[in-house]
């Protein structure tokens, strides 16, 4: 699957996600990327004022970042959010919460460089896996501290799984031939700010849930016909009559099964 920053359906994030398909950033992308990053860059250089790119965050954002610093802000924000608890994310949220980011980025929205979406796609490829804590994300004010655990594989550091193998992200990412990164303005900002573990856990959900529901009408056929049941209950004039389409189309899907 190549992304341009298209919007992916919730079957590409499945394949993905649970078959393993290979993802690839298209050039569509690319130009995009570039273009972006080529503004910030431009800000960065110039010294002017801009909100995470050339000042702290939050109750720091009055504050002026000198230029030579500007790296270390972006590690330290991930450092500083990386504050989750709990039981780390499946392997298969975690997959398709990397690709969701990933497919973000490469909108060329977010200000990052090109490297930064490769890397996520090439972690993803090669089965890397960062430890990400399920607590503690702030709803829709983002899933800061699910992505800051994901992020600071990107940049050698954290933890993550390879081969049903726990290692730091360095370990991690010289065992599967990957370079960690030197993060630049924005990049970090652009990492953590996002819902992409809540939009992860849904698609997947979701999926379950549909799995669910037509298994349990097929369950439910096949005890009509086992029993011998009367049919009539599901003759169109009364399931018609329902208030919502779901009602109205679950014993049509019973009978058609």
């Amino acid at each position: 699957m190549t992304i341009n920053g298209q919007a992916l359906s919730s079957t590409q994030v499945l394949a993905v996600a649970r078959h393993y398909m290979p993802v690839t950033l298209g050039s569509e992308s690319v130009s995009r990327i570039l273009a972006a990053r080529a503004v910030i860059e431009k800000l960065a250089d110039e010294g002017q004022t801009v909100y995470g790119v050339t000042t702290g965050f939050g109750q720091l954002s009055r504050v002026r970042i000198p230029h030579d610093q500007l790296t270390d802000l972006q590690h330290n924000l991930l450092r500083s959010h990386a504050a989750g608890v709990g039981e780390p994310l499946s392997e298969e949220v975690t997959r398709a919460m990397m690709l969701l980011l990933a497919a973000s980025l490469a909108r060329g929205n977010s200000g990052v460089r090109t490297e930064v979406v490769q890397l996520l796609l090439d972690m993803l490829n090669a089965r890397v896996y960062p430890i990400i804590p399920s607590r503690g994300s702030v709803g829709a004010s983002g899933d800061l501290a699910p992505l800051a655990h994901l992020g600071l594989t990107l940049i050698g550091e954290g933890e993550a799984m390879l081969e049903g193998q726990r290692y730091t992200g360095a370990e991690v990412l010289q065992r599967a031939g990957l370079t960690p990164l030197h993060l630049q303005a924005k990049e970090g900002l652009a990492l953590i700010n996002g819902t992409h573990m809540m939009e992860a856990i849904a698609i997947l959900g979701l999926a379950d849930a549909q799995t669910l529901l037509r298994t349990a009408e097929v369950a439910c056929a096949m005890s009509i016909e086992g029993l011998m049941a009367v049919t009539y209950p599901w003759m169109r004039v009364f399931t018609c009559a329902g208030a919502s389409r779901g009602s109205r189309s679950a014993p049509l899907d019973c009978e058609n099964w």
